[in-house]
């Protein structure tokens, strides 16, 4: 008789990649009994975003059900067709959620060895994940509180446009000012056009101010933006 995997414990970890420039927000990285087992095989490779984990429990990433689903559960900064990403296929088989037949298209053909968690406690770490804040800087919990009255608000719709992401801006306190941009919030949005016509893309470089109240700066800068047509007070991005 084959043996089984031993139990393990999954922790998710919010973490800012080393590139944030690619993605903002925390990537929310999968440890397996304390170890990053995924950086050890795919060192390149980046976790979803916890933009991901905002919606309901069976869209999480990491969401099981007994019908196998496989899964990218790492990619690089640049496309998993260039430089090659991690997959593995997941299920729950009773009191159990299986990770298994993992594959690694990247340069290294190494994969992590097959886990066993249990299920209770698995489901309930994707929970406390999905809900934790605590990772966040302020300008993270200005971004996404931003985002959630912009959404709320209908405001981009009213003009006929839609808004693409809102999203943090981090300091990069080692380049000279002149090619880095102070920290803040970065708000994308487009119109909504006919078939074949030109899509107009806009966007708004707001900032934010180190040390006032999280709540009273979104309030400003929610105020700024839905003060009047955005295509007039934003700026217009080239194509």
């Amino acid at each position: 008789m084959m043996d089984q995997p031993a139990i393990s414990t999954l922790t998710l970890r919010h973490r800012i990649p080393d590139d944030w420039a690619a993605d903002p927000w925390a990537e929310v990285r999968p440890l397996i009994d304390g170890v990053d087992v995924l950086k050890e095989i795919h060192p390149e490779g980046v976790a979803d975003s916890c933009r991901r984990w905002t919606g309901p429990a069976e869209s999480r990433p990491l969401a099981v059900t007994e019908e196998t689903r496989r899964i990218m559960i790492t990619e690089p900064t640049c496309t998993a067709g260039c430089c090659g990403a991690l997959y593995v296929a997941m299920r729950r088989e009773g009191d159990w959620v299986i990770w298994d037949d993992w594959e690694n298209t990247s340069d290294s053909t190494a994969v992590p060895p097959d886990f066993r968690f249990d299920a209770a406690q698995y489901e309930a770490e994707l929970a406390r994940a999905a809900a934790d804040r605590g990772w966040e800087e302020p300008v993270d919990t200005i971004a996404r509180l931003l985002d959630q009255a912009l959404s709320e608000s209908g405001w981009f719709e009213r003009w006929g446009c839609v808004l693409s992401s809102v999203s943090p801006r981090r300091a990069e306190p080692d380049l000279p000012e002149e090619i880095t941009s102070p920290e803040g919030v970065d708000v994308e949005f487009h119109q909504v056009r006919e078939p074949g016509e030109r899509t107009d893309f806009y966007g708004y470089e707001l900032f934010v101010e180190r040390g006032r109240p999280v709540e009273e700066q979104v309030r400003r800068l929610a105020a700024h933006i839905l003060a009047g047509d955005p295509r007039k007070t934003a700026e217009k991005h080239a194509c």
